[in-house]
């Protein structure tokens, strides 16, 4: 295995998964907010999984975010 080819693609896979859910999270924020259907001071409770089935890899996060 070539360890700097696969610390950087896990790397770049990262790096996409957090551009890409932050600009969703964003977005769908403030069409949230737009329509009334949360406050500007919510605190939202967040999950996401990992999932890799090649390595029988599966991986829940619990967290929250804070719109205040």
């Amino acid at each position: 295995m070539n360890e700097e080819a696969f610390n950087l693609s896990v790397r770049k896979f990262l790096k996409m998964v957090g551009v890409s859910s932050q600009r969703d999270i964003e977005q769908a924020v403030a069409k949230a907010l737009a329509t009334g259907a949360i406050q500007g001071d919510a605190n939202l409770p967040a999950a996401m999984t990992l999932e890799i089935p090649a390595l029988n890899l599966k991986i829940k996060f619990d967290g929250e975010i804070r719109l205040d």
